[in-house]
């Protein structure tokens, strides 16, 4: 079994159908009034071309879901740049392109992994994060959205205050970063994991993953991180399903970081 693949892509139940949509319509069920559930999907590592990412982006742009694609500007060049912005002209608007750290490279020596960690210093952070954000904006342009991923989904309390003196409009981590934010800046937090997951048996994973999205959807906010290159076959036809029964049920409001900070959405 590959290590980059988790467990439970290795073995897809055979009800899926019924049991994602069990899943969400279970979890709208469960919210009282007329409030809207907010849903968003994040890509993480993009930067670089392959057959993966594409199948990806023909996914979304197929089934007309909006996506945030969390872009690492080291490795993004404008050869890079013209493929990936070649997916679906006629609505560029369904892709909300942001930074994904700098180089996405670990800097402690002790620890969880962090490129934007407390042990460096605010000088070292500072340019880091405008190298990354003036690289993006050189080669996207206008499509390049001043929010920030950091790579491992954790940051230092200096990095959250650097980016709201740099004019970030959000930044998203996942469910229960313990570092507290600055005031005026949001966290779209991510609350469930596809892909870079831990259990041993697929049935586990199975019960973890419905569990979380679940709880998501029962919250009014689901956020669901998504890394590419370490989807298998079973991992796209879950998405499939997933995309359309999602985009089939009129109680959410399917969204990217652009539509949540310009509509001003509180989570």
């Amino acid at each position: 079994m590959s290590p980059n693949i988790a467990a439970l892509w290795h073995r897809l139940p055979t009800d899926l159908n019924t049991l994602v949509s069990d899943c969400i319509h279970g979890g709208c069920q469960s919210v009282h009034g007329p409030d809207t559930g907010y849903v968003f999907f994040r890509a993480d590592d993009v930067a670089v071309p392959g057959k993966q990412f594409s199948r990806m982006m023909e996914l979304f742009a197929t089934c007309g879901v909006p996506l945030s694609l969390a872009v690492v500007p080291a490795a993004l060049t404008r050869p890079r740049w013209q493929y990936l912005n070649g997916f679906e002209r006629t609505n560029p608007g369904r892709w909300c392109w942001h930074q994904h750290g700098w180089r996405h490279v670990n800097h402690e020596t002790e620890g969880k992994k962090q490129e934007f960690g407390a042990t460096r210093t605010p000088a070292a952070l500072q340019r880091d994060l405008v190298q990354g954000k003036m690289r993006l904006e050189r080669i996207m342009g206008e499509r390049f959205y001043p929010v920030f991923t950091p790579p491992w989904n954790r940051c230092s309390r200096r990095t959250l205050e650097l980016l709201k003196e740099l004019g970030y409009a959000a930044v998203s981590r996942s469910r229960g970063s313990k570092t507290a934010l600055p005031g005026g800046l949001p966290d779209y937090y991510v609350n469930v994991d596809l892909h870079t997951r831990k259990e041993k048996r697929p049935a586990e994973g199975w019960k973890n993953l419905f569990a979380e999205l679940t709880q998501a959807f029962t919250s009014r906010h689901c956020g669901i991180m998504i890394h590419h290159r370490m989807m298998n076959a079973a991992a796209f036809d879950f998405l499939e399903i997933l995309l359309k029964t999602l985009a089939d049920n009129p109680k959410l409001k399917l969204v990217h970081f652009k539509d949540m900070a310009e509509s001003a959405v509180i989570l």
